[in-house]
């Protein structure tokens, strides 16, 4: 067989060649430009570039061209083939006889290979990376031209083949890090200094309620809730970010921005070095918050219990079984399993808080707390903040944020005692609770929900409450669902006896004496009394007689019962006017509550206020003024 002769092709000719056809490709471009061309260039029919296939005994090719046209790339070990030496670090020619020397390949005996030239290819510290080899059908002559072009276009295919390999690498590096950027349970999001996000992984999206295509539509203020105390952060945030300044972290409260409902968050910065973008970190602590108010709530809610525990009521249970008291218990055991608010009616002393409890207890809130709150016992101003609760600094003194009755009492009942004693104002709030069952506590523009039965009571006269303009008429409708009529003591006799014994044992206990029987004489003085502190009186004197008597038997002074005598009535001349004509009602009702007032200086409410001088109640007397045209020159 005779040698190929040399090409006419100069030197440099087949290296512009080369040089041209591959100078713009790269990656697997590169490597099929570079075996098509050399199979030109120095006239052989096969041409490959290979790489380890993961072992430092097993290659693949990276691009093949066979007889005029790229074949398919293909994989093989490297034991028993011309390859195996190249791949270790030699170069290796075979100019003929490639197939005999090297049986195992049999490859070599299927195209006919006759020689075969292969050089490994090197990084920069000389490390193997794979190989690119020539074949022929025809003995292939040892020319140092054809030597010198092949090593010259190798090192460009493994500098080519280590770039490949940094972006393979790259891309994987980058692959995993947006994989964790991505599924990272910490939410992450880029944003420029207006706090328009320009990305955000998916953690900050379900964190905040974002779509993938709301992200870079959405202002990172606009998320943040319109609290003073979480404005204030962001913004101090936000200056710290545009001076280049790293902020610690901060908690704060932002909005979802699909359904609005609260998340909190601690949230930390850095400032990009341009100062135009920021990278955030927000960790969701609505969990941790959640529960520390919960906490906050359990812990008010039992100091409340305990503070009830320490205080002493009429009684444990009820006593009594006239016919006027079952009829109220009925009314109790008919409303308790239901949820409609209860309005109990009744004298002072007569034991309304004993009926709330018992509804209460036989209801199905059994299990969460009775909240009570006396409405007469606070003043106007602060009744609002004790049934609603109220932010740090919403008024003078309010050093601490306060968690409201209502709140306590969330999934159980309040009791009202006291009702017709609020003010306007905090009448329509407390509308509002009972027909949305939400509120905002004083100082806060967040709306509170809350799941409360309410239970109300009063001694006054609602229905002349609302026609002297004093009492809102819709809340007295709202209260007045199922109303409770608790009778006096005068009108269950019956249960005199019954109640004292009951007293009797229980401050006999207390003081530890022995008593066993009340003194005929005293249980008669008690039937003929008319107890117009109703029961509440009964057991005062029931608990005095306790300490005094000499004996076994209870006995009670006879002047400790001596029913007041009623004011001697005075005679009174009726007023005149200057025509000599009596003055109408209306005209002295109205002379006498000016008098009062100038006399007041027109001060209405306080100790000093003319309410407290004519007997009524502030908002009353601002009905009447309006109704009478009596106002301050």
């Amino acid at each position: 067989m005779s040698e190929r002769a040399p090409s006419a092709e100069s030197d440099a000719d087949v290296l512009l060649r080369l040089a041209e056809a591959t100078a713009h490709a790269i990656g697997v471009e590169f490597f099929s430009a570079l075996v098509r061309h050399l199979t030109e260039a120095l006239g052989a029919p096969y041409a490959f570039v290979a790489e380890f296939a993961g072992s430092p005994e097993r290659v693949r090719s990276l691009a093949y061209f066979a007889n005029g046209a790229l074949a398919d790339n293909f994989e093989y070990d490297l034991a028993g083939t011309p390859c195996e030496a190249v791949a270790h670090g030699s170069l290796c020619h075979h100019p003929r006889g490639v197939a005999a020397k090297f049986p195992a390949d049999h490859w070599l005996a299927d195209i006919g290979a006759e020689s075969y030239l292969g050089v490994p290819l090197r990084d920069a510290a000389g490390v193997i990376l794979g190989h690119v080899a020539l074949l022929d059908t025809k003995p292939m002559p040892d020319e140092p031209r054809r030597l010198a072009i092949f090593r010259i276009f190798a090192a460009r295919a493994a500098a080519e083949l280590q770039r490949v390999r940094m972006e393979r690498a790259l891309a994987e590096s980058e692959r995993r890090f947006r994989d964790l950027f991505e599924e990272a349970p910490i939410g992450y999001v880029y944003e420029d200094t207006d706090t328009r996000f320009l990305s955000a992984n998916h953690a900050f999206q379900q964190m905040l309620g974002l779509r993938p295509e709301e992200v870079t539509s959405t202002m990172g203020m606009s998320l943040v809730a319109p609290t003073e105390d979480t404005q204030a952060k962001v913004h101090d945030s936000l200056s710290a970010e545009r001076a280049g300044q790293e902020k610690p972290f901060i908690e704060i409260e932002l909005r979802r921005k699909d359904d609005g409902r609260s998340v909190w968050v601690q949230r930390f910065s850095r400032p990009e070095p341009d100062g135009k973008k920021t990278r955030t970190m927000v960790v969701d602590i609505t969990a941790r918050v959640l529960a520390e108010q919960e906490r906050n709530r359990l812990r008010a809610q039992n100091e409340y219990l305990q503070e009830e525990i320490k205080s002493e009521y009429n009684f444990e249970e009820i006593v009594g079984r006239s016919p006027s008291l079952r009829g109220a218990l009925a009314k109790v055991k008919q409303v308790a399993p239901m949820d409609a608010t209860a309005l109990i009616l009744g004298e002072t002393g007569t034991g309304k808080e004993l009926i709330a409890r018992a509804i209460h207890n036989a209801s199905r809130r059994r299990d969460k707390p009775l909240i009570k709150l006396n409405c007469a016992a606070l003043p106007t101003g602060l009744i609002e903040s004790e049934l609603f609760g109220h932010e740090k600094g919403a008024f003078t003194g309010a050093l601490e944020r306060r968690v409201g009755r209502f709140s306590l009492a969330d999934g159980g009942t309040i009791f009202l005692d006291e009702i017709g004693e609020i003010s306007h104002e905090t009448q329509l709030r407390l509308l509002r609770v009972l027909q949305e069952l939400e509120f905002e506590p004083v100082g806060s523009s967040k709306t509170v929900k809350v799941d409360v039965r309410v239970i109300a009571a009063t001694n006054r006269d609602l229905e002349k409450a609302v026609a002297d303009g004093a009492f809102r008429a819709d809340l007295y409708y709202r209260l007045n669902v199922f109303p409770i009529h608790v009778p006096p003591l005068r009108e269950r006799a019956a249960d005199v006896p019954l109640l004292a014994r009951y007293f009797m044992e229980k401050y006999a206990t207390k003081v530890g004496r022995r008593l066993d029987a009340i003194h005929p004489e005293t249980l008669q003085r008690l039937l003929a009394y008319p107890w117009p502190g109703n029961v509440r009186e009964l057991e005062n004197v029931i608990e005095r007689a306790v300490i005094l008597s000499p004996g076994v038997e209870l006995e009670v002074e006879a002047q400790l019962l001596r029913t007041p005598a009623a004011p001697r009535a005075e005679k009174v001349e009726p007023a005149a006017r200057a025509d000599g004509e009596i003055e109408s009602l209306d005209d002295l009702q109205r002379r006498h509550t000016l008098r009062a007032l100038e006399q007041c200086n027109w001060v209405i409410e306080g100790p000093r206020g003319a309410a407290l001088v004519l007997g009524l109640h502030p908002n009353t007397l601002r009905s009447r003024m309006k109704k009478m045209g009596l106002q301050r020159r």
